[in-house]
């Protein structure tokens, strides 16, 4: 079974695309950020900046992204406005086990009851990524980002991040909304708390 570092972290969904708006699975289709998600980088970029500057959630020291287009650029984005705002340019790097997983044959398609039990791991569209091989491979990607020294910004997707939540003893299938920043921090007692940046 999947483990993580019990190390804190920032997690940070890609801004909204126009597929995301239709409710449609976008998985490795590289669909760009639209209006909408390329302002709602640039509020979580501030709401970062302000967070930093309270201190209230630690100082992040560089951002990891998956290589689809709609994280990549809400990465670069939110490094950005941080720039712009008078912090120092963080390191950005891409790590291909950040991609959203792979919906197979349900790409472009509406998101419909095969999603839960897709989640449930009792049924894999033809040609999708299973659950637990993307929360060994979300767990792996997590685990690489937080094994160096400091605190990152993880910039990635939505059912990625479900996997992250089963993986850390969370209700897996809870909705991430686009571009709203989240703290995490493990307590040897109570496990992984989430904490919304507003």
């Amino acid at each position: 079974m999947s483990q993580l570092l019990p190390r804190p972290y920032w997690y940070l969904r890609h801004g909204q695309t126009d597929w995301n708006r239709a409710g449609l699975s976008q998985g490795r289709t590289d669909v760009p950020l639209n209006e909408t998600g390329i302002e709602q980088a640039v509020e979580a970029g501030k709401l970062i900046e302000q967070a930093i500057r309270a201190a209230e959630q630690g100082r992040i020291t560089r951002i990891v992204c998956s290589p689809l287009e709609r994280a990549h650029r809400t990465a670069v984005i939110v490094r950005d406005q941080l720039v712009a705002h008078g912090l120092p340019a963080l390191p950005l790097s891409v790590d291909d086990g950040l991609a959203e997983v792979c919906f197979g044959e349900q790409e472009g398609q509406p998101i419909a009851d095969w999603y839960d039990d897709w989640i449930a791991e009792h049924y894999t569209p033809p040609g999708a990524e299973p659950f637990a091989a993307l929360k060994a491979r979300a767990a792996a990607a997590l685990n690489r980002a937080t094994a160096q020294d400091g605190l990152p910004l993880v910039v990635a997707h939505g059912a990625l991040f479900r996997a992250l939540r089963a993986v850390m003893a969370l209700p897996a299938n809870v909705r991430l909304p686009n571009a709203i920043p989240l703290s995490i921090v493990h307590d040897a007692q109570a496990g992984w708390n989430l904490t919304e940046l507003s």
